[in-house]
């Protein structure tokens, strides 16, 4: 190593590198950075509609709000998806079958939790059959409140799911 380059930060080299190679027709970054940039604009949504919430979450499909130009596409496999998007009231005797449906999706994998029912239990809250928040039974990533929250609050919550993604990097599970 260079003794001008001894007491330079790994981040002050990758900089410099990068001034002087700006206009040589390629880039240089992290792979990390890479592949949260990559997964960030690729999110392919499971659908678990349990309840009212889902008539919202599908609206997010149709072409008002189209999610396909964020890169959001629903995807009918948990085996095929990394964002599992759970709308609606979970109940005590689905959440095995929630839990089963969660652990066969591939990492790195994404929970948002739409709706006051699916947040929290809801209006059936205090009900002895609800599981009171899915959170409970998987970990969540993005919270949407409102019942049912609005198309538009669904599209913000994939988009600041797409924002921590990008900023924590993806959550890659070695074995």
């Amino acid at each position: 190593m260079s003794d001008r380059l001894k007491n330079v930060s790994a981040d002050e080299v990758t900089r410099r590198l990068q001034e002087e190679t700006s206009d040589k027709g390629y880039i240089l970054a992290k792979l990390d950075e890479v592949v949260a940039w990559a997964q960030a604009g690729s999110l392919w949504p499971m659908t678990f509609g349990l309840a009212c919430c889902a008539v919202e979450m599908m609206q997010t499909a149709a072409s008002r709000y189209d999610l396909d130009r964020i890169g959001t596409v629903f995807r009918p496999s948990p085996r095929q998806s990394d964002l599992m998007i759970v709308a609606g009231t979970l109940t005590n005797k689905m959440a095995p079958a929630f839990r089963k449906v969660y652990d066969q999706m591939a990492e790195p994998r994404y929970v948002l939790s739409m709706g006051s029912c699916a947040n929290g239990g809801g209006y059936y809250h205090y009900s002895y059959a609800v599981t009171r928040g899915c959170d409970r039974i998987v970990p969540v990533d993005v919270y949407v409140p409102g019942c049912p929250p609005t198309a538009e609050a669904l599209l913000y919550g994939i988009m600041l799911l797409q924002k921590k993604i990008r900023s924590q990097g993806t959550r890659m599970i070695t074995r």
